[in-house]
């Protein structure tokens, strides 16, 4: 195969890659009210100094997923595991979505998790849309 189909096919590969539906559900502000008016907890997943920067959605469980070298929480796992079941419906919240989305493929795809969604544009789109948030005294041990 020539070079210029070669980076044509991989280019092609990619692209539709790209576009695979996730296994999680994203999730908007509106949804993401909806969701915690019918009591699906919400996890923030950022680290203890964004919290205190940014403040929280009122009402989120407050979980450090990975430190600021994206290093995972060692922690993480066995206290999430611990307090939402496989199949209970969960909400994770980062700062603009990519480490959720990277975890809730995660939990989908190697932990079972089977109702997973994912805050698209994170606290910052929350904030962004002149959403209310509350300051948090909640800490986890930093990994």
């Amino acid at each position: 195969m020539s070079w210029p189909r070669l980076f044509g096919a991989l280019l092609l590969a990619f692209a539709l890659g790209g576009c695979a539906k996730p296994p999680y559900t994203h999730v908007d502000n509106s949804e993401l009210k909806t969701l915690i008016a019918q009591g699906v907890p919400v996890y923030d997943v950022r680290r203890a100094e964004e919290w205190r920067a940014t403040g929280v959605v009122e009402g989120s469980h407050t979980l450090t997923y990975v430190d600021a070298a994206g290093r995972p929480n060692p922690e993480f796992l066995t206290r999430f595991t611990a307090e939402v079941g496989k199949n209970d419906p969960v909400v994770l919240i980062c700062r603009t979505g990519n480490r959720t989305d990277k975890l809730a493929r995660e939990l989908m795809e190697k932990h079972g998790y089977t109702r997973v969604y994912n805050v698209r544009d994170g606290i910052v789109g929350w904030i962004g849309e002149n959403n209310l948030v509350v300051k948090t005294e909640t800490q986890t041990t930093p990994p």
